[in-house]
């Protein structure tokens, strides 16, 4: 289907009513998609405060936490193998797992680090 030129309106060929009328009908079509975008807009907004924003908090503090790891601290890696730590490089720790027994690992796989002096559970 294609438009013939002679049926084209141009702006200046509408009176001030029919171009008052066009104005409205742009202005309610505009709103009308703020409407349809609205609950998107509203559902991310929501998704951000209540995953988004506390899991990148969670995210720096567990980070903070691995960086200020320190000898004498306890720690769980990422492999659930607990030990204390015996010394501290910039990437990596030394971990004892039983007397005499020592390995590496990358301060990025450890999942958790327990101060010294942390209560026992049933004890």
């Amino acid at each position: 289907m294609s438009i013939h030129p002679d049926e084209i309106i141009f702006p200046s060929d509408l009176d001030a009513n029919t171009a008052k009328v066009h104005l409205e009908v742009q202005v309610i079509q505009g709103a009308a998609m703020f409407i349809q975008f609205f609950p998107l807009l509203m559902i991310f907004v929501i998704f951000y405060v209540l995953m988004i924003r506390p899991q990148q908090k969670r995210m720096k503090e567990h980070r903070a936490t691995i960086d200020a790891v320190k000898r004498g601290d306890t720690v769980v890696t990422g492999g659930g193998l607990i030990g204390k730590v015996t010394k501290v490089d910039e990437t990596e720790v030394e971990v004892e797992l039983a007397p005499n027994v020592r390995v590496k690992s990358l301060k990025s796989t450890l999942s958790d680090v327990r101060t010294v002096g942390g209560k026992p559970a049933n004890d």
